[in-house]
């Protein structure tokens, strides 16, 4: 496969699961860090770097809005919920990520 169609599959499947997770606002991002060790914050925070080294300017907020699909208080306010003492303690025991 030639490096062009390697990066248009690359970019759709970014696109669908980027679609993915702003449909499943159910999901919380503790339980994505929890089981697989990244979330939305993560992904928006790679695609500001990646901004970055192409030589684009990108705000936090703006990578945010990207993956979230709309302002990032305004997707916490309507869907994140409060994390249980199971979650912080499971995050606490398995988080090694710097933010």
């Amino acid at each position: 496969m030639d490096k062009a169609t390697t990066t248009e599959l690359e970019a759709a499947a970014f696109r669908r699961l980027v679609a993915h997770l702003q449909e499943r606002t159910d999901v919380q991002n503790i339980d994505m860090m929890n089981l697989s060790g990244f979330c939305r914050n993560c992904m928006s925070r790679w695609y500001r770097q990646a901004a970055e080294t192409s030589g684009l300017e990108m705000t936090d907020g703006e990578a945010r809005k990207l993956i979230y699909g709309m302002e990032y208080a305004d997707w916490k306010a309507q869907y994140q919920t409060e994390a249980t003492p199971e979650q912080k303690a499971q995050y606490l025991k398995t988080h090694n990520h710097d933010d």
